[in-house]
Formats: structure tokens, C-alpha cells, sequence
């Protein structure tokens, strides 16, 4: 996917009613998970994603700083983000615990 013409968010707009249920985009551009709910508050929060999985089934939740995301709208208004980190990497963290 080309995100170059995607409208990255302000900061104003890091806001779990925004984030969350958005598709995360790995290293490769492949889609590695979704944010699953936020914690804290604009870029000083961290997104809990659900990475692996099988339509929710299976997945693993592992929390990550939304400073290492960049979210963006695509031309439709769907919000989605882009990582440097891989979906293999994203597994190997540890499991996050509400």
C-alpha cells in the first residue's frame, strides 16, 4: 500500500475513539495486527495490538509506544498506522496483562 498520500493525524486526534480497531502495517507492509485499545493519552500513550491470530482467535495482545506508530487516513477515512517493527518481532514481546 502507498501511504505516501495518506493524511497522517495530528495529535489532537491520538485518541482511542480514533485509534482503536485501526490495522497496523509492518516493516515489509504487511499487515501485522490491529490496535485492540489505548492506554494513556496522545503520543505519550501505547496501543495494545493484537498481532497473529485468526479472526480475533488466537491473537496476542503486546503493548507498544503510539510514538513507534505512524497513523494515518487513507483516502477513504480509514485509519491505519505504519511500523518499522515486523510481525515476528511484535510476537516475540511479552504478552500484555490488563
Amino acid at each position: 500500500m502507498d501511504h505516501t498520500n495518506h493524511v497522517r493525524l495530528t495529535t489532537s486526534e491520538l485518541t482511542p475513539a480514533v485509534l482503536e480497531g485501526a490495522t497496523i502495517y509492518g516493516a515489509d507492509d504487511h499487515k501485522v495486527g490491529k490496535v485492540d485499545h489505548i492506554h494513556g493519552a496522545g503520543a505519550g500513550g501505547s496501543a495494545v495490538i493484537d498481532v497473529g491470530g485468526f479472526l480475533g482467535i488466537g491473537a496476542k495482545p503486546v503493548a507498544v509506544p503510539i510514538s513507534d506508530l505512524e497513523f494515518m487516513r487513507d483516502e477513504d477515512g480509514d485509519v491505519h498506522a505504519v511500523t518499522s517493527w515486523t510481525k515476528d518481532e511484535l510476537k516475540q514481546m511479552p504478552a500484555h496483562r490488563n
